[in-house]
């Protein structure tokens, strides 16, 4: 089979060689940098939040959906779109994904009312889960020497991983110099170069019997994740009602339903035996729990930096480059450590480092906690970079590779919900505690409107304390921003606790799993990681 413009199909580049060439790691290029902007898409608007609202004046519910709608329905969306590149083919999938993801941008780019906006970064979300499955189950065929995957993968994790790190970065850089809308038009360059050079240097690969595609299970899918989403959302806007308890609730059944689909269809958009293996359940769980970590740190830390220390955005931005340069840091290492070590053990690890990171930065306040932001991000960051390696590698060996597709989404939906369930509740968690806490410093006589925006945010805050005589005003400012300080606190030491109890429970569920091995020592239930690096005889790391 041969793909577009002479492009080999992956079953003819293996036919021929098992080590790639540089055709192939240059067709890595194009996937990384696809990879580095559907992240970045995710935090992209940390720092542009204030921008667009002087801009469009959302409403405090607006922003959280045009903060948060564009990571749901990417996460939403994967495993259907996984399962479909499996069928219709992963490069042509992709092609789709990166034309839709170029034209989305600039509508988000030059919209012109909050509605429109959260529609464009719907559109964003839904070509973004086009796009991510086709990268990793593309590396899958690309690269069948085992050694040179695992290199893949790890540059595929850090475009992943990086992308979201940088998404903020980016956004300082641009906001300096130019407005908001930028942060969406950066994409449209990158698309097009995808659009060239992908039917060049891409394989074509599609399932040898494709199965029927399951278009009601679509529906489920996104379906159960929605209602909860809604609820979610309604939770973080402070509204704990039988409306919000019920989208959670629906959701949660429509899920269940899914499951029980899933198990009794014979052509299933998710292999429910997949999860019989306890390292590839165990990698979807912990990739889950540490990209909520991380995206829920960086949207709090990067709000404590520009409403509470007052940095501009590119300053601000620069002071998370050594959370990225540890990252690579962590990447690095768990690509030595995981041909002499356990992955329970170097997992269980970066997992404490996380939580360590965590609680590194709890006893930040008002005025002297960038030192304490900074060195707590590096060091989760660089745990996170253990985890994310180890976990994705695991998740790639053990999936058939006619499902490789379905196993990818199943990857990057746990990053992406993860992430995006992240957002939505340690930011929960810190405004419960915000709006608890600032209630006690809203003047008395202050107008209903300003009153209630005084409770929505600490941005808001600010703003109407600058209206305010002294010595009301600065009172009203110190008092809210000691509230959001307070909640940050009790939102990072939410996060290292579970981070320290993901921890524990994968040290015991990886502990008889060995890379390379082929039955887990024996456990039952586990078919170990078929992985790239071997073992010996009795059955040891070497």
């Amino acid at each position: 089979m041969t793909g577009a413009a002479g492009a080999p199909s992956a079953q003819d580049t293996e036919d021929r060689h098992g080590r790639a060439t540089y055709h192939e790691w240059l067709g890595l290029v194009v996937i990384v940098l696809c990879c580095v902007l559907v992240a970045m898409d995710i935090s992209v608007l940390f720092y542009a939040v204030p921008f667009v609202a002087a801009d469009l004046a959302p409403t405090t519910s607006e922003v959280l959906w045009v903060m948060d709608i564009y990571g749901f329905l990417l996460a939403g969306l994967l495993i259907t779109m996984g399962a479909l590149g499996d069928r219709i083919g992963r490069r042509r999938l992709l092609m789709l994904g990166a034309a839709g993801f170029g034209v989305a941008s600039v509508l988000a780019a030059y919209s012109t009312s909050p509605g429109q906006l959260i529609a464009s970064r719907a559109l964003l979300g839904v070509a973004g889960a086009t796009l991510a499955p086709s990268t990793l189950s593309l590396i899958r065929n690309m690269f069948h020497d085992e050694g040179q995957r695992r290199a893949a993968i790890g540059l595929w994790t850090a475009g992943f991983a990086a992308g979201a790190m940088l998404g903020p970065i980016t956004a300082g850089v641009l906001l300096e110099h130019f407005w908001w809308g930028s942060v969406f038009l950066i994409n449209v360059p990158v698309m097009l170069l995808a659009l060239a050079l992908g039917p060049i240097l891409l394989p074509e690969y599609r399932s040898p019997s494709p199965e029927r595609f399951d278009l009601f299970s679509a529906a489920l899918s996104l379906a159960a994740v929605l209602p909860v989403v809604y609820g979610a959302k309604r939770f973080a806007e402070g509204h704990f009602d039988a409306r919000a308890v019920a989208s959670v609730v629906a959701g949660l059944v429509i899920g269940v339903l899914f499951i029980r689909r899933q198990r009794r269809s014979p052509d299933p958009l998710i292999d429910p035996k997949l999860f019989r293996d306890r390292a590839f359940s165990t990698a979807i769980a912990t990739t889950t729990v540490v990209q909520f970590a991380m995206l829920g740190m960086m949207m709090l830390t990067s709000q404590y930096a520009l409403s509470v220390l007052g940095l501009r955005p590119l300053v601000a931005s620069l002071w998370q480059l050594p959370a990225v340069g540890t990252l690579f840091v962590g990447l690095a290492v768990a690509g030595v450590l995981a041909q002499r070590v356990r992955p329970a053990v170097v997992v269980c690890t970066g997992l404490v480092l996380a939580a360590v990171g965590f609680a590194v930065m709890s006893p930040v306040g008002p005025d002297d906690g960038l030192g304490l932001i900074v060195t707590g991000a590096s060091v989760m960051t660089f745990g996170v970079g253990m985890v994310v390696l180890l976990a994705t590698d695991i998740v790639v060996a053990t999936a058939p590779r006619e499902r490789a597709g379905s196993a990818s989404a199943l990857s990057e939906t746990s990053n992406e919900f993860g992430g995006a369930v992240g957002i939505a509740m340690l930011g929960s968690i810190a405004l419960t505690v915000y709006r608890n806490e600032v209630e006690d410093v809203v003047p008395a006589g202050l107008p209903p409107e300003a009153a209630e925006a005084t409770r929505s945010t600490l941005q808001a805050a600010v703003e109407v304390a600058k209206t305010l005589p002294d010595p009301v005003g600065p009172a009203l400012k110190q008092g809210s921003v000691e509230a959001f300080t307070d909640g940050l606190q009790v939102a990072v030491l939410t996060g290292s606790a579970i981070l320290m109890v993901v921890a524990v429970a994968a040290a015991i569920a990886l502990r008889p799993v060995r890379i390379g091995s082929g039955d887990a020592d024996g456990a039952e239930g586990s078919g170990g990681a078929v992985s790239a690096l071997p073992a010996t005889a009795d059955g040891k790391q070497p």
